[in-house]
């Protein structure tokens, strides 16, 4: 009698373990004032003029990348240098409304593309500090990711920005 119940506790035991293991591919992610945010949607395109936009959403949150892209993954891009390469921040949430930028002298940053797959995705890391636009706003003066991943974002080519 024992044998059985020590069998029947074992195959308890062996049917009842599970593992959920959750694959985060692709993704866009990163820390925004040291505290983890990962979108829940994202997408990057390709403007006929050769720059690449990626996007990034959280609800009411959006981070935008733009820069110019010239086919060379493994080159950093430089923020607040020019108006080409910036990124954004933008949170819509009504009474909490805000925009960061970075640009021509504002802000500032990198990013990097490591990978453009033959499946049309993107892949890279980013890190950025971008000002309020509403430079009254003294209480948020600028936003800062870091540790920022983007990967196997799906790229759709040549739209009109």
């Amino acid at each position: 009698m024992k044998k059985y119940f020590y069998f029947l506790l074992l195959l308890i035991v062996a049917t009842s373990c599970t593992e959920d293991v959750k694959f985060n591919n692709p993704a866009f992610q990163g820390l925004k004032d040291n505290v983890f945010w990962r979108a829940a949607t994202y997408k990057a395109s390709m403007t006929t003029n050769g720059n690449i936009v990626i996007e990034g959403a959280l609800g009411y949150e959006k981070v935008i990348l733009r820069l110019s892209y010239d086919g060379e993954p493994g080159k950093t891009r430089v923020f607040g240098i020019d108006n080409v390469t910036t990124a954004s921040y933008l949170n819509t949430f009504p009474g909490k409304l805000a925009e960061f930028n970075t640009g021509a002298n504002k802000g500032s940053g990198q990013i990097l593309v490591t990978n453009i797959g033959n499946e049309n995705t993107i892949s890279g890391t980013f890190k950025f500090t971008a000002i309020n636009s509403d430079a009254a706003d003294a209480e948020n003066p600028k936003v800062t990711f870091t540790e920022g991943v983007f990967y196997k974002i799906p790229l759709t080519p040549t739209l009109e920005y």
